[in-house]
């Protein structure tokens, strides 16, 4: 299959670990997939992890000879790509576009905390205190205060999801849109995690790069 883009993948798990999933199933619709890593909460605070991301992923623009590049990420890794995507690398709108999957993108919701046991909240880990309003570090770790590049988006969310509400990328959405973002938001059935070669997300990911990348040769 012809490469159409490159997709630079970053890795979930709470900003503190990593997740297995490493973006490779998405490798079957023309990406070349690199893996990105970025330093974790108990080792530098927000937004260190921004900065590993973008030093990734120029490293992947100079190697991708020149394909589109692509960012994309699960859970953690996704709010990641989402910062990345629409903030750019170098600059807003420098990026292809942005596939997310069960993003937490907003610290503030007091769904996602009320989920959460007593001393166990990512946010709190990676921004080194407890996310509070008008918080400049909680503000810059919002995503939704970094809207306007026009980069295209895809949300993709388990309405189930334990650990994302599902509100959150829906409320993101609806705000991506109004800003001039071309949104594509697949809220399916399942929880968090889910596999990314399932028939239904993949789909969703295959509708979503027909509409930001150049047709592959041949098509």
């Amino acid at each position: 299959m012809t490469e159409r883009a490159v997709l630079l993948w970053i890795h979930g798990g709470g900003w503190r670990a990593r997740a297995e999933e490493d973006g490779t199933a998405l490798a079957s619709l023309g990406l070349r997939v690199v893996e990105a890593t970025y330093r974790f909460s108990h080792q530098a605070r927000w937004p260190a992890q921004l900065d590993d991301v973008r030093v990734a992923a120029r490293a992947a623009r100079a190697a991708a000879g020149g394909l589109p590049l692509l960012v994309g990420g699960d859970s953690a890794g996704g709010m990641l790509a989402l910062q990345l995507g629409l903030r750019g690398v170098d600059r807003p709108g420098d990026v292809a576009g942005v596939l997310a999957y069960w993003a937490p993108v907003d610290p503030l919701d007091p769904e996602q905390r009320r989920r959460r046991a007593p001393g166990d909240d990512p946010w709190t880990d990676l921004l080194g205190r407890p996310p509070t309003a008008g918080d400049p570090a909680t503000v810059d770790a919002t995503v939704a205060t970094h809207l306007g590049s026009g980069v295209p988006v895809l949300l993709v969310q388990g309405r189930d999801d334990e650990a994302v509400p599902a509100a959150q990328p829906v409320e993101l959405a609806g705000r991506l849109l109004a800003a001039g973002h071309p949104t594509h938001l697949w809220l399916t059935h399942g929880g968090h995690a889910l596999d990314l070669a399932r028939p239904d997300l993949r789909a969703a990911a295959a509708a979503f790069l027909d509409s930001v990348l150049p047709a592959a040769a041949g098509d």
